[in-house]
C-alpha cells in the first residue's frame, strides 16, 4: 500500500497520510479476494477527482495484479489451423461476436490475455517479452465495427439515432478490449523489468503533467475542462501576492531619515505605499500547428484570468499578427474561438508559415499601442522562424517599453537554438521561460505575473 500511494503522488496524484490511513482500514473491512471490490474502496479513500481514475487504475493494475506469469486458470484457447497456426479469421469472427453479446465482458478478459500471451510475445534482449503493438496489429479491432454491429441485430427500421448509438457502444467496446490488451502487456512486461519502470511510460499521466507538445487529444480535452479550475488556483495565489504586497517595499530614505531620533539605528521601518490598481496584461501568441495545443489552452487560461486584471487584451498570429481578445467569453467553446480566429482574423499573410520576425513587425506597427509602462507582456511561441528574420531590434523596444515581458516556451530548454528556432537570440532580449505542461504554466504564471 505504501508503494502504491507512493507512485500515485509520483504521477501528480495527491494523497495525503489521512488519505492513506483510510485506505489501510478499508482493506480490514473488505474480501481480499474479490478485486474489484478492493479497487473501487482505495478509489473512494485515495481519489479527490475523477479525473485522477485513470492514472489510479492503471497503477493499480501493476501493484495488485489480477493474476502472476501465464494465466493456467479459466483461459480460452484461440483457434487454430491444421498445422497448429493461429487461425487469425476465426479469430477476428470470435472476437467480434464476443463484442457483439451483452455479456462478454468477462470473456473479453480472458482473450486479451491469450492475445498478449500468443501474439504479443517476442524475443527481446533480455529474453522473452511483450508487446500490445505486435498482439493487435494482426487483429486489427477497430476493423470490426461492421460485424460488431450486424451481431447487435438491430432492427431494419433502425433510427439513425439508434444507429449512432450502437456505432458509439461497439467502439466503446472495441476501446475497453485494446485497454484490456494494454493492461495485460503492462502486467507481464512488469515482472520483466519492475513496475516502477513501466509505471514511467504505461500508465495515463495527469492531464496537467502532459507535454504540450507530445500531448494527446483526450489530454488536450481534459486541459481545457480544467482550465477553469486551473483560473481559480492561479486565482487564489494571485490574491495571496496580491494581499501580502499591500504593506508596500521598505523605504530605505524615510527609514533612515527616521533613525535620527534613535542615533542611527534604524528601528521603525518605514513602507512605501503600494501603487494601487491592478495591472494590464498582454498576451501575444503562436497559434500555428507546431505548438497550438499550447498557446490555446493558455489563451483560454488567461481569459479565465479577466478579472485579475485591470485590462486583457490577447492577440495571435502565424505569420501576421491580429487582436482576437473579443472573440473570448465565459461562454464561448475553445472550438468555436479557433474557427473564428482562423477565418475572421488577420493571422495569415504569405505562406501560413511561422514568421516571428514579421508578426512582431505587423504587431508592434497596428496595435504598438497596447503596450504601455504598465502592462505585462507574455509572448507564447517555440520561436522557430523558419529561418527568416527574427527582428530583435522590434522585439527589444516592446520589451523596453512594457513594465514587465516574460516568454513562454514549450520546448525543452536543450533544443532552444536548434535548427530553425531562434529562441537563444531571443532569450538575449527577454526572459524565457520553460512551460512544456500545464503544471509548470501555471507555477511560472503564478510566480511572474505582478500584482
Amino acid at each position: 500500500m505504501a508503494g502504491f500511494v507512493a507512485a500515485l503522488r509520483a504521477r501528480g496524484v495527491p494523497v495525503g497520510p489521512s488519505e492513506t490511513v483510510d485506505a489501510g482500514r478499508v482493506l480490514t473491512v473488505l474480501d481480499l479476494l474479490d478485486r474489484e471490490s478492493v479497487r473501487e474502496g482505495l478509489a473512494c479513500a485515495l481519489l479527490r477527482r475523477p479525473t485522477h481514475r485513470a492514472t489510479f487504475d492503471g497503477l493499480f493494475d501493476l501493484w495488485f495484479p489480477v493474476a502472476v506469469g501465464e494465466r493456467t486458470t479459466e483461459t480460452r484457447d484461440l483457434p487454430r489451423t491444421p498445422d497448429g497456426q493461429i487461425d487469425l479469421p476465426a479469430l477476428r469472427e470470435q472476437l467480434a461476436e464476443l463484442l457483439a453479446a451483452e455479456d462478454g465482458g468477462r470473456q473479453l478478459e480472458l482473450l486479451a490475455g491469450q492475445v498478449v500471451e500468443q501474439l504479443g510475445q517476442y524475443q527481446s534482449a533480455r529474453g522473452p517479452s511483450f508487446s500490445a503493438y505486435q498482439a493487435m496489429k494482426d487483429l486489427a479491432p477497430q476493423t470490426l465495427l461492421s460485424r460488431v454491429l450486424a451481431g447487435l441485430a438491430l432492427p431494419p427500421d433502425a433510427s439513425e439515432r439508434d444507429t449512432e448509438v450502437a456505432q458509439r457502444i461497439v467502439r466503446e467496446r472495441i476501446a475497453g478490449f485494446r485497454a484490456s490488451v494494454e493492461a495485460e502487456t503492462n502486467r507481464r512486461v512488469a515482472e520483466q523489468i519492475g513496475r516502477d519502470r513501466v509505471a514511467t511510460y504505461g500508465v495515463a499521466r495527469q492531464a496537467e503533467d502532459a507535454d504540450f507538445l507530445r500531448a494527446s487529444e483526450r489530454e488536450l480535452v481534459e486541459l481545457r475542462r480544467g482550465s477553469q479550475r486551473l483560473a481559480r488556483i492561479l486565482a487564489s495565489r494571485l490574491a495571496v501576492r496580491r494581499k501580502k504586497a499591500r504593506r508596500g517595499e521598505i523605504d530605505l530614505r524615510k527609514t533612515l531619515r527616521a533613525s535620527m531620533s534613535t542615533g542611527g539605528v534604524p528601528i521603525d521601518l518605514v513602507n512605501r505605499k503600494p501603487r494601487p490598481g491592478r495591472p494590464e496584461l498582454v498576451l501575444l501568441c503562436d497559434i500555428s500547428g507546431s505548438v497550438a495545443g499550447f498557446s490555446n489552452f493558455t489563451m483560454l487560461l488567461v481569459s479565465a484570468l479577466r478579472e485579475q486584471f485591470s485590462r486583457v487584451r490577447i492577440f495571435a498570429f502565424v505569420d501576421r499578427t491580429d487582436e482576437v481578445t473579443g472573440f473570448f467569453d465565459p461562454y464561448a467553446g475553445l472550438d468555436n474561438v479557433l474557427t473564428r480566429i482562423f477565418t475572421e482574423s488577420r493571422i495569415i499573410d504569405a505562406d501560413g508559415h511561422s514568421d516571428y520576425g514579421q508578426a512582431l513587425t505587423t504587431f508592434a506597427d497596428n496595435f504598438g499601442d497596447a503596450v504601455t509602462s504598465r502592462s505585462s507582456l507574455l509572448v507564447l511561441g517555440d520561436g522557430r522562424t523558419n529561418y527568416r528574420n527574427p527582428k530583435l531590434d522590434v522585439l527589444r523596444q516592446l520589451v523596453d517599453t512594457a513594465r514587465h515581458a516574460h516568454w513562454l516556451n514549450p520546448e525543452p530548454r536543450n533544443l532552444w537554438g536548434t535548427g530553425d528556432s531562434a529562441a537563444r537570440d531571443y532569450g538575449e532580449v527577454i526572459e524565457m521561460h520553460e512551460c512544456r505542461s500545464a503544471r509548470q504554466l501555471t507555477d511560472v504564471v503564478s510566480r511572474l505575473l505582478p500584482v
